[in-house]
C-alpha cells in the first residue's frame, strides 16, 4: 500500500498536439515550414549547425523567395 507521502506525482494534462500553436502558425506563415523542419532535423541529428549548411542555405533561399525579408524587416549581416 502506498502512503500519501509516497504517491506518484501528478502528470500534467496532455496537450492536444494536433492544433498548431502560435509558434507553428508563425513558421507556416513564412511559407518555409518544410525547409525549417529539415533544418531542425539536421541540427538535432548532428548537434552542430555548421554541419547543416545545405539545409540553412535552402531555408535562406525560401525565406527570400517568400518575401520574408521585407515582411519581417530582416537585414543580411
Amino acid at each position: 500500500m502506498i502512503s500519501k507521502k509516497e504517491e506518484k506525482p501528478k502528470v500534467a494534462a496532455e496537450v492536444d498536439d494536433d492544433e498548431p500553436d502560435d509558434w507553428d502558425k508563425r513558421i507556416f506563415s513564412t511559407g518555409c515550414a518544410v525547409e525549417q523542419d529539415k533544418l531542425n532535423e539536421c541540427y538535432w541529428a548532428k548537434k552542430d549547425w555548421r554541419s547543416c549548411k545545405k539545409e540553412m542555405e535552402r531555408f535562406r533561399e525560401c525565406w527570400k523567395r517568400q518575401g520574408n525579408d521585407e515582411r519581417t524587416e530582416t537585414k543580411d549581416a
